[in-house]
């Protein structure tokens, strides 16, 4: 590896925050998914969850997509919604779903800096009844045209990078938060090799 690639792992896994998340929910499409994946990786969210619970599991996604996002991303994919769940709750304080209900909350005005989950449901039906109520409210994108609908992986990227800007602001990009032996684990499955561990 030259000092250069040693150099730019070691500036994006600085950057990488380990307090913000992306959920979707019985996303058909592999190629929306690597998309979201790619605006995952540039706002520096290290882990997704992908759960399939009424589709088939995914075993690819769309390279074309991702450019190649996905190696660099934690992705934990589940079957069972509750197993999930259960798992994003030891991690993140707050879970948001996208859905329009008259007690959403717009985007603009929802505090991203926390430990937050956001979670997106599929092309068709959005997030599921189910998973509403698993979550502890709703957001949505303040839209003025005719169809009051994005696709998912444009949602995604809108909302990813609202929490980028509000992260920003208050200096959450100043400090590496992983570190220890995540950090080790990451920079190791990217190709860093540690002396101390030799």
């Amino acid at each position: 590896m030259t000092s250069e690639r040693r150099s730019k792992i070691e500036k994006v896994l600085s950057k990488r925050q380990n307090d913000l998340t992306v959920v979707l929910e019985n996303v058909f499409d592999p190629h929306n998914i690597s998309a979201v994946m790619r605006s995952c990786d540039a706002v520096g969210i290290q882990e997704i969850f992908v759960l399939t619970t009424k589709i088939a599991r995914h075993e690819k996604w769309g390279p074309r997509s991702s450019s190649s996002a996905a190696k660099w991303l934690t992705v934990h994919q589940y079957t069972d919604a509750d197993e999930c769940f259960h798992n994003i709750r030891q991690r993140y304080d707050r879970i948001l779903t996208t859905h329009l209900s008259s007690d959403a909350v717009s985007l603009y005005d929802t505090d991203l800096t926390q430990r937050i989950a956001l979670v997106f449901g599929n092309e068709h039906a959005g997030v599921s009844d189910e998973i509403r109520a698993m979550a502890d409210g709703n957001f949505i994108i303040p839209q003025v045209g005719m169809i009051q609908s994005l696709n998912i992986s444009v949602a995604c990227a809108v909302s990813v990078y609202e929490a980028f800007r509000q992260k920003l602001v208050k200096g959450h990009y100043d400090s590496q938060k992983i570190q220890g032996a995540e950090y080790n684990t990451l920079s190791n499955q990217w190709g860093i090799e540690h002396e101390n561990s030799l």
